[in-house]
């Protein structure tokens, strides 16, 4: 029997990687010859270089960059591999000069990043966080590593941003100018309070090697970069802008789209350019990235569709499912894969609400249900996976196993 395992991760909890392991061992203690395919998903927010990581048998790169505030941060990223059968995340440590000439393990030529590991709010003390102040010049550093490290093509999730510099640090990084109206450069780290400076781009000092590489962004988001749905009314006050601080970082945004559309010819206001405040659209205008449904195209990079064919069981999972996990949250993308190639889904959330898309899974077994408390499936989430998956395998195996 083959089981295919395709969960994201449980937020504050556990991690997509081990959610699926945690599934695995429950399903060999009902069915120890189960031939099982472990495949954690994310959908570009938090876990989503984790889990691709894991889900291909790939390897973990490190680079020295800045962190939202100009400080340093040591942040990792992953090139993926093709082994479609790995337990656990691959080899820790290379530097992206040492993931360039290293000859070990097979690499896909994809690097994976997320924007968090060098410009997320998490890198900022909750008593300095301010999105007037903050920048993506890490983000852009990354994006340069990756390519360091031999990248072809770079996944870059946006989810978890302490920024609303639309993408300017990160553009800065790879090599474009802005300048002053009085013709001087605008400061380097260019942060979301300092947009209104920009009078004009220069990207004729862009680093070559993007043109060359195709860089996707897992965006879990459709917001526009500015508007009452835009990126500083909607995102702002989540990383600590007030009323006031959000109608600044409004205009500086207004102003950057327009610069970009009469002096790039390219238009901004489109659905996810305000992605990780204005990251999205920034990767757009200045490394010609391509906006893209995160879920979608993580299972597209792991091969989820493949992997499912001739499968007996598909098993999935998410923190909490509830009426927003029916427009294309991880378990739902998996079940709609899994019933295409013709195989059962069973989902095991932490929690499942009353308007939860129960019905487009065989089973529902959520952690908290039997006397588990939201506090315990949260502190001991392993042993209750064991639980439901072996709970789930007795009960698929007794209805013949289809």
């Amino acid at each position: 029997m083959k089981v295919v395992i395709a969960p994201d991760s449980f937020k504050e909890s556990l991690p997509a990687a081990e959610v699926a392991k945690a599934i695995a061992e429950g399903v060999l203690g009902v069915c120890p010859d189960a031939q099982i395919d472990l495949c954690p998903m994310a959908d570009g927010g938090e876990g989503t270089v984790e889990a691709m990581v894991a889900a291909t048998g790939g390897r973990y790169v490190t680079a020295d960059v800045f962190d939202p505030l100009g400080g340093e941060v040591r942040a990792r990223f992953g090139l993926l591999g093709h082994d479609e059968t790995a337990m656990l995340p691959g080899e820790v440590g290379l530097t992206a000069a040492e993931a360039a000439t290293d000859g070990q393990g097979s690499s896909s030529g994809v690097a994976v990043v997320e924007m968090a590991a060098a410009s997320g709010l998490g890198l900022v003390p909750p008593g300095w966080r301010n999105p007037l102040h903050t920048n993506t010049y890490g983000t852009g550093q990354l994006l340069l590593a990756a390519i360091d490290a031999g990248a072809e093509e770079i996944i870059l999730g946006v989810g978890g941003s302490a920024t609303v510099d639309g993408g300017c640090g990160m553009a800065q990084a790879l090599g474009v100018d802005f300048y002053a109206a009085n013709g001087e450069l605008c400061m380097c780290g260019l942060p979301g309070g300092r947009l209104a400076d920009i009078a004009r781009i220069d990207t004729r000092g862009v680093d070559p090697r993007i043109a060359a590489v195709r860089i996707r962004v897992a965006c879990d988001v459709t917001n526009p970069l500015t508007g009452p749905e835009g990126a500083a009314a909607i995102f702002g006050p989540q990383k600590g802008a007030t009323p006031e601080m959000v109608e600044k970082l409004e205009a500086g945004l207004v102003h950057l789209a327009k610069l970009v559309r009469e002096q790039l010819e390219i238009e901004l206001e489109l659905p996810g350019a305000g992605a990780a405040g204005g990251l999205g659209g920034g990767l757009v205008a200045f490394a010609g990235a391509t906006l893209e449904n995160g879920g979608k195209m993580i299972a597209e990079a792991i091969d989820l569709p493949k992997r499912l064919a001739g499968a007996d069981l598909c098993i999935t999972g998410e923190g909490k499912m509830d009426g927003q996990s029916r427009y294309g949250k991880v378990p739902v993308r998996v079940a709609s894969l899994a019933g295409a190639a013709g195989v059962s889904t069973i989902c095991i959330p932490g929690i499942a609400t009353d308007d939860a898309p129960t019905e487009l899974f065989r089973e529902v077994l959520p952690l908290v249900a039997d006397g588990v408390s939201p506090a315990r499936s949260m502190a001991e989430p392993v042993p209750i996976l064991h639980a439901r998956a072996e709970a789930a395998m007795r009960t698929f195996m007794a209805g013949g196993g289809r």
